[in-house]
């Protein structure tokens, strides 16, 4: 898949594995590393049904005030929110990411 960054701090975090931004600089290493891991595998993606056969992300569509955007996990604790979209073909091959969250939060 295709991914684009909505947040330069999300940017960072994936590049440099580090961000002064106040909402992620205090993130935990391991959170980190697995937020680059996520992302390759985001990358790797080659539409978003693959997606689901890695079971570790848990990825899923979101209900309510987040309609129209997906998740996966970056652990128990975190998720990485996106938003799709499709190519010329109707096949979803981008994501933009948008936000690291903690559940529940």
């Amino acid at each position: 898949m295709f991914i684009e960054f909505e947040d330069k701090a999300l940017e960072d975090l994936f590049t440099t594995g580090s961000t002064s931004d106040n909402k992620y600089n205090k993130l935990p290493k391991d959170i980190i590393k697995r937020y680059v891991k996520v992302v390759n595998y985001l990358r790797a993606a080659v539409r978003i049904e693959n997606l689901y056969l890695i079971k570790s992300l848990h990825y899923e569509k979101k209900e309510g005030n987040l309609k129209g955007v997906d998740a996966v996990w970056i652990s128990e604790k975190y998720r990485l929110l996106f938003k799709t979209s499709p190519d010329e073909n109707g096949i979803i091959v981008n994501a933009i990411l948008t936000e690291i969250s903690k559940h529940y939060e």
